[in-house]
């Protein structure tokens, strides 16, 4: 999540000035000054500079920048475009064309097998655009990640991470908590030599963050139920 703005970038590549003035941006030039300081207040493991932590995590921030900011195929320097595909949870391998049909953004990350009256955040009928607007107004200090473990390094990356950020902001109908909420899970990145992602797997329960996000008293006035029995991606999640 970013505002529009560029400064120095402690994290993640390919944002220098020149590389920066000479590339297409979906929402704006991305900025992470916010969720920067989100990260450095809340992470639970400082790596050490230049560890094999810290580079997939770094690798990893630049990865996310890339996926959810750029709009030309062919400015992407963290992915390999005509191989990248991409899972969630073991389901369909997408590329980046079956990806962009699936408007993007958190679409891909939220994918669901559930009927579509019982989703909470619904991708089929989300786009790039409103998604970002949904999430970035949700945690206006932004969904920080940090790596928690290193299994594998290059080619084959197998990770542990944590995505975390504050309910500040109303989320599909509820009203902010301005409490934590949290995301756990484990990731597969596959690098080609040229250190560009060829293949992600992604594994987590999605209820993690959806269903704190439905604790918040229902902006109609009513009174939200138990997130347990009122969501049922708590209890059936795909």
């Amino acid at each position: 999540m970013a505002s529009s703005s560029v400064g120095q970038e402690k994290y993640r590549s390919f944002l220098s000035e020149e590389e920066v003035k000479n590339t297409k941006w979906r929402f704006g030039v991305p900025n992470y000054d916010v969720v920067n300081k989100l990260f450095e207040e809340g992470r639970t493991k400082k790596w050490l500079p230049g560890s094999l932590e810290e580079k997939v995590q770094n690798f990893v921030k630049t990865w996310e920048m890339e996926f959810f900011h750029k709009t030309d195929l062919d400015e992407f320097k963290s992915i390999d475009p005509k191989k990248f595909t991409f899972s969630l949870n073991g389901g369909k391998a997408l590329n980046l064309e079956e990806i962009g049909k699936l408007g993007g953004g958190y679409n891909p990350l939220l994918q669901t097998s559930l009927p579509e009256k019982l989703r909470v955040y619904n991708p089929d009928e989300e786009t790039a655009a409103s998604s970002h607007k949904v999430f970035t107004t949700t945690f206006p200090r932004g969904f920080a990640l940090e790596i928690l473990q290193v299994y594998t390094g290059p080619p084959v990356m197998v990770y542990k991470f944590r995505h975390w950020g504050y309910m500040e902001g109303p989320f599909k109908g509820h009203a902010p908590t301005g409490e934590i909420i949290e995301l756990f899970g484990i990731a597969i990145f596959e690098v080609d030599e040229q250190m560009r992602v060829v293949k992600v797997e992604f594994f987590y329960d999605p209820g993690q963050l959806l269903g704190g996000l439905l604790k918040g008293t229902s902006l109609d006035g009513s009174s939200a139920e138990e997130p347990s029995s009122s969501c049922p991606v708590l209890r059936s999640t795909g």
